[in-house]
């Protein structure tokens, strides 16, 4: 049974995205001219009309406003139009020239200022398509889903495993753009109940066996070669406790809908994560070596929103005192990320001393706050 404590921050939490924050976003947040979804808000409060815009921020909206819906933390016409209007922006401007997927970013007066095609980019693409069927039972966006996931096989499909970073040259492959591939087609799955979409994230979950899980340290890795061989550059020594989190998360949901036990996995990645990502101040840290170490001591938002995710399946499973670290990564978030001044707004970065980095509100990380506060509903329910 879920703390007085918990129920009652979440429910602060819940009335903070239906009263502030999705309204805010859904309303200034949207181009009223082209129904784009701006990139950011500015320090002052005041939208970023003049930013480069990022495509996979459309996909990433227009899946936080359909599950919004779903959610029933919005009215659903409203979100629909909304989610459509960013749908048939995304069509018009962000389309790749070919016909075939979508470019990596858009100029600020909407036209192409980088024609690549990023898997990454493309994930959440899929993602977006699961909530819009999820919450709108729209068989254009699972018709889009299936053009999507056929044209990345053909393109970026590769013999080892998994896909290519994408249609350009470069020295790495990743596994952040692989989680959230995991992530997608997990949500196609529950979106739809077609088990086709479940057995091609049992296929991401071999390489995250295979590949991804260092056993050695306990931790992920980030950066490889071509073969899946971990990657000879400095980079190949960063681990990032937010990933490790957001793994436990994934890793917990892939076990429920596939009955195969994760547990060994999901409780070395959260230790880990616990006893050597946190800083001073209880914020989650952007980098550290295996060993602990630190790289980066600089504290992005999204890391706390992960552990939040991650700690209550943690508790769902039966791992003592993982509710309470929940509890806490929620008053720390809130504390720290998040803004008084203007409602419904928050920061991204805090330095090493726990001071502002940049001057603007994201619109990429509303869909980790949505998730995270999703998560913390349905635990409390």
């Amino acid at each position: 049974m879920p703390s007085s404590q918990l129920k009652e921050k979440t429910a602060g939490w819940v009335n903070w995205m239906k009263q502030h924050s999705l309204p805010r976003w859904g309303a200034e947040g949207i181009n009223p001219e082209n129904a784009a979804a701006y990139e950011q808000f500015l320090f002052s409060g005041a939208v970023d009309s003049s930013a480069p815009m990022r495509m996979r921020v459309q996909a990433r909206q227009m899946y936080t406003f359909s599950m919004a819906s779903a959610l029933g933390w919005m009215d659903s016409v409203e979100a629909k139009r909304i989610v459509d209007g960013i749908a048939g922006f995304s069509m018009r401007y962000g389309q790749h020239p070919s016909g075939e997927g979508f470019v990596h970013i858009l100029a600020a007066d909407y036209t192409i200022a980088d024609s690549k095609r990023d898997l990454y980019d493309h994930a959440f693409f899929l993602l977006s398509c699961a909530a819009r069927y999820k919450a709108f039972k729209d068989e254009a966006a699972l018709a889009l889903a299936e053009q999507i996931i056929t044209f990345l096989d053909r393109e970026f499909g590769q013999v080892g495993g998994g896909w290519l970073e994408g249609d350009y040259d470069t020295d790495r492959r990743r596994q952040n753009p692989h989680m959230h591939m995991f992530e997608a087609l997990l949500s196609l799955h529950n979106a739809t109940g077609n088990g086709k979409w479940l057995a091609r994230a049992g296929e991401i979950f071999g390489l995250f066996e295979t590949r991804f899980f260092d056993a050695k340290f306990g931790v992920l890795r980030e950066f490889f070669d071509h073969s899946w061989t971990l990657l000879e550059h400095p980079d190949a020594d960063i681990i990032e406790p937010g990933h490790l989190m957001e793994w436990v998360w994934l890793l917990r949901w892939y076990e429920r809908v596939s009955g195969h036990n994760t547990s060994v996995y999901a409780d070395t990645l959260y230790e880990k994560a616990l006893t050597d990502g946190f800083a001073d101040d209880g914020l989650l840290m952007d980098g550290v070596s295996p060993t602990g170490e630190v790289i980066k001591g600089t504290k992005r938002s999204w890391p706390m929103t992960e552990l939040v995710k991650a700690s209550l399946v943690q508790a769902q499973a039966g791992y003592v005192g993982a509710e309470d670290i929940a509890l806490e990564a929620l008053n720390r978030l809130e504390e720290a990320y998040i803004s008084r001044e203007h409602l419904g707004l928050y920061v991204d970065q805090l330095d090493e001393h726990s001071l502002v980095i940049g001057d603007t509100a994201q619109a990429s990380i509303l869909y980790h706050l949505l998730v995270a506060v999703m998560v913390a509903e349905a635990h409390c329910a």
